[in-house]
């Protein structure tokens, strides 16, 4: 049976390591520590190692020394253009003094909540001035300047240091995308329409032309053979004239050949009596030519 003075000694040596482990904390390189005494900062522990504080009435609050994110609820608003948007900012930053960002917001939920309603409150000051082309135009570098140095004017007032801002993502909502496609749709309709028209409106004139080009070429084809015509009809005159003249009887004769060409035809019936003046050659045929 363990005595009184084991037991005593035992209770002695509980205290003593709780005391031992509530007066040493650790400070990792990454982090800095504020001491906290009844909800009051006592001191602030930038270096890394193992540090002391009062057992039971002091507490510890540890912040990253690193460079941090601030993703913020995306923004939906609406454009000078009328256009309405969801725009998703973020900002890097970095603690610099830890113990006025401790005084202004005590926690890091705190600070990016109040601190991201005011990069917030930056970009939707700046974006609603401007309308989607120059949002996604060469005016968005200007914008993400403005947008910075308004949010790293309020830095000091948390003790950090605003390292950049972003805008992430912009996108259109459903209903401004819905209407976006319409209109693109009805511009490329349009478009479609207008370059149909002109082809067709070029198809026209190349056929007229053609059509007239055609009519002329067929007209003077038309004058030439009639001036052949009558150049050869009046050559084949001037030549019978000059035969009549020199022999009587075959002219004659050639006429009568012409008229017996034009006359006598494939199946033909001819009624005349065989003396008439008509057939007055066929006597005078060679036999093989009847």
């Amino acid at each position: 049976m363990s005595s009184p003075r084991a037991v005593l000694l035992a209770i002695i040596g509980i205290i003593v390591v709780l005391v031992a482990s509530g007066s040493f904390f650790t400070v990792h390189q990454t982090q800095v520590a504020i001491v906290v005494q009844f909800g009051n900062p006592k001191d602030v522990i930038s270096e890394p190692g193992l540090s002391f504080k009062l057992p039971f009435i002091q507490d510890v609050e540890y912040f990253d020394a690193r460079i941090l994110d601030l993703d913020p609820a995306g923004l939906d608003m609406v454009l000078v253009d009328q256009r309405r948007i969801n725009v998703d900012s973020f900002a890097r930053y970095r603690i610099v003094d830890p113990l006025k960002f401790f005084q202004t917001v005590k926690s890091e939920a705190r600070f990016r909540d109040q601190f991201g309603n005011i990069l917030n409150g930056a970009v939707r000051d700046r974006v609603g001035r401007a309308n989607l082309q120059n949002l996604l135009g060469n005016e968005r570098a200007m914008m993400m300047r403005d947008i910075t140095d308004t949010v790293r004017r309020r830095a000091p007032d948390f003790g950090i240091e605003v390292v950049e801002v972003r805008i992430g993502r912009t996108d259109l909502t459903e209903q401004v995308l819905q209407s976006t496609y319409n209109r693109m749709r009805s511009d490329r309709v349009a478009e479609a329409a207008q370059a149909r028209g002109l082809g067709q409106e070029s198809k026209s004139r190349i056929e007229a032309d053609a059509d007239r080009e055609r009519t002329v070429i067929i007209a003077e084809a038309e004058k030439e053979l009639q001036t052949l015509l009558g150049t050869g009809e009046a050559d084949s005159r001037r030549i019978l004239n000059a035969a009549q003249g020199k022999d009587p009887e075959f002219y004659s004769f050639f006429r009568a050949m012409e008229a017996y060409r034009g006359a006598l035809g494939a199946g033909t019936t001819m009624v005349l009596s065989p003396d008439s003046e008509f057939f007055k050659y066929f006597d005078r045929l060679p036999a093989n030519a009847k």
